[in-house]
């Protein structure tokens, strides 16, 4: 019970105010004309004035309220380390033993697992969130189970109580770390990147650790090793082998003593790109479809054309030699010995033979595509010639033959039944509405994809791969009414975008491909063919366990399955003869970036209320309680902050004296003081 003076005015306070301030003055008037009477009459003007501000006692019945600790206990990546998590586990016995002890506490535990975004140890955000469901006056104080590396210092809230750490780890721990830094992206396929590597040891490095191991692998292959040395910055120079994602893995191997491997260990995944597609046009004639096969390769800023055409008809005949018809000597020797390799496409457009381009030039060019260059043919009726390319060296990498027929008639092309499956002309969408060609010469395939058909679903568009290369055959060469817009045109620049891709091995485009996409702990498995079935993906884990994911087939040549996994390393994917790697989870997850257990970071905010950090191999400290703004923590102990609080179950209020009385000594007064006035 307590009792409590209120004041309860029975006019306005700037009222009674004014009348005090009447009354002093009447009052010194008084005492200046030395009246008898003044100390009577000032006596009733008091008690008027205390009247008319109405005193009134209150009396409160409280029930008193217990004090609550927060406890925020660490339960992220780094607290598994060691025998961190034995450490806690006495730790909360120990707390729970002593405030219970304590009486008239109250717990709140709470716990800060491993953000799902690689954000670390959020332990702010976490104390934030307990802050709000509890009453600020009642909180005594905060303590904080954890290594003390947090992530979120700088969203520390407005603490109401000393915040504690109890650390955690060892004084003689130790680890070893690798950094990779200005790792880009992506990175151009044949020209060098530049990665800086350092491995850093923190924490109570054992003497003789100078240098150390670091092995490199890319895709999954056989690593190479290199000896470098520790706390040093070191440049590593990088070629992409080939366009796509690239999986790099960077490991130093554990060395003894130190508290995890999980942070040796850095994947990096690189997009190859390529910096400019070089092609050669070949044109053996001019025709409408020359200019727009031109149009379309320099409209493409990523696009260098070298453009070889003839401008003679073959019927001219008047005895020129043939070198002195061009107005600058073209450098055919250069452009197809020498520099051959330096392309990355070549465009054979309505091209016969003419002796301009030697057998020797074409042997050569078959040879390119071997070893892994590309050539598309674009037929006109010249490759049913007896003078066509393919009565040449070239004959050999095409993948089909002509049978000397032109078909000149109108007709639609469309998709074959594998060309609805193969990426090239799988995404071509509005075939129903593709404008008609006039003209296309008869083949008979000998290998090869047939993509497009024409006349009576005669092959059209055939792709295939020869050697290391690959080649396409386009027979007829009116895919210039396409961008025309002959009725209606059709998609003639996507069409050769996606045939260039293609042939230079783009894996978007690969008809036979097993691929795989991250997105945290889970993957997305796709698996392309041109087949009817696939077989399970056999996913080998970084530890070396495996799995069976099933595919299911989501559009005609396209399979996808999906694996979820907690490991983060590289994954191997295998499924008949593709296969795949894939880095899952974060390149270096935040929580073993600093693995040390340490007060640095969580200095500001444990200082703000004059908090501790004490080690748990140290010993539980004791707890004491403290009088607001004196030390909270001292050599073995930490204290709690006594609220004091109270929830009030009843309010009673009274008049400190009751009106008839007041009214009895103001008359009492007055009648002294003229009586006292009267006598003299």
């Amino acid at each position: 019970m307590t009792q409590t003076l209120l004041f309860d005015p029975l006019v306005p306070w700037p009222v009674l105010i004014a009348l005090a301030g009447l009354s002093l003055c009447a009052l010194a008037l008084a005492i200046w004309r030395r009246l008898r009477g003044w100390g009577l009459r000032a006596g009733a003007a008091l008690v008027l004035l205390a009247a008319l501000a109405g005193p009134v006692r209150q009396v409160e019945d409280r029930s008193p309220l217990s004090d609550i600790v927060i406890v925020a206990e660490d339960k992220t990546a780094s607290q598994t380390l060691s025998d961190r998590p034995a450490q806690m586990t006495e730790a909360r016995g120990a707390l729970e033993a002593a405030l219970a002890a304590r009486g008239n506490t109250e717990l709140r535990w709470i716990s800060v697992e491993d953000s799902p975004d690689d954000g670390g140890t959020q332990l702010m955000q976490a104390l934030t969130r307990a802050l709000a469901d509890e009453p600020r006056a009642r909180v005594a104080g905060i303590i904080a189970l954890s290594d003390g590396q947090v992530h979120d210092i700088e969203r520390t809230p407005d603490l109401p109580a000393p915040l504690h750490l109890l650390m955690t780890g060892h004084a003689e721990d130790w680890d070893r770390r690798l950094i990779v830094k200005n790792a880009p992206s992506f990175g151009i396929i044949g020209e060098p990147i530049t990665l800086t590597l350092r491995v850093e040891d923190q924490g109570a490095v054992p003497p003789g650790q100078r240098l150390t191991e670091l092995q490199i692998a890319v895709d999954g292959g056989a690593a190479q090793s290199f000896r470098l040395p520790v706390g040093v910055d070191f440049d590593l120079p990088l070629t992409l082998p080939h366009g796509g994602r690239n999986v790099i893995e960077f490991r130093v191997p554990e060395a003894e003593g130190e508290l995890t491997a999980r942070n040796n260990t850095a994947l990096l995944q690189i997009n190859g790109v390529r910096d400019r597609l070089r092609v050669l046009l070949v044109s053996g004639a001019p025709h409408p479809g020359g200019r727009t096969w031109r149009n379309l390769l320099k409209s493409d800023s990523s696009v260098d054309l070298v453009h070889f055409t003839i401008l003679r008809p073959p019927e001219k005949q008047d005895g020129v030699p043939v070198d002195e018809l061009s107005l600058i000597a073209f450098p055919t020797r250069e452009l197809f010995l020498e520099k051959i390799e330096d392309f990355d496409l070549i465009i054979f457009d309505r091209y016969k033979r003419r002796g301009i381009l030697p057998s020797a030039y074409l042997e050569n060019v078959a040879n390119y595509v071997r070893n892994g260059g590309a050539v598309l043919v674009a037929a006109g009726p010249d490759f049913a010639s007896a003078d066509s390319i393919f009565r040449t060296p070239l004959a050999s990498v095409l993948p089909a033959r002509p049978s000397a027929r032109v078909l000149e008639e109108p007709y639609r092309p469309h998709l074959s039944p594998l060309g609805l499956q193969h990426p090239v002309t799988a995404e071509l969408t509005g075939a129903d509405s593709w404008g008609r060609w006039m003209r296309q010469v008869e083949l008979e395939t000998t290998r090869g994809n047939t993509l497009m058909q024409g006349i009576d679903d005669r092959p059209l568009l055939t792709l295939d791969r020869v050697g290391e290369g690959r080649v396409a055959l386009l027979a007829s060469d009116h895919a210039w009414l396409w961008s025309r817009g002959y009725e209606g045109g059709g998609p003639q620049l996507e069409l050769l975008r996606r045939l260039a891709h293609w042939m230079m091995k783009e894996p978007e485009l690969e008809e036979e491909i097993l691929t795989a996409e991250a997105n945290g702990p889970r993957m997305r498995i796709e698996r392309r063919t041109l087949g009817d079935s696939v077989g399970p993906v056999e996913v080998t884990m970084p530890d070396g366990e495996t799995a069976e994911v099933e595919l299911r087939e989501s559009r005609p040549g396209l399979w996808v399955g999906r694996f979820e996994s907690d490991q983060i390393g590289l994954y191997h994917l295998v499924e008949g003869d593709q296969h795949a790697v894939i880095g899952l989870g974060p390149a270096a997850p935040r929580e073993f970036e600093q693995t040390i257990a340490s007060a640095n970071v969580m200095e500001p905010a444990i200082r703000a209320q004059r908090g501790g950090a004490m080690a748990l191999e140290a010993g539980m400290p004791a707890i004491r309680d403290i009088r607001e703004g004196r030390p909270a923590a001292g050599r073995g102990w930490i204290g709690l902050l006594p609220r004091g609080a109270y929830e009030t179950t009843a309010v009673t209020q009274s008049q400190l004296l009751p009106p008839w009385l007041l009214l009895l000594l103001a008359a009492a007064l007055l009648i002294g003081a003229w009586l006292r006035e009267g006598r003299s």
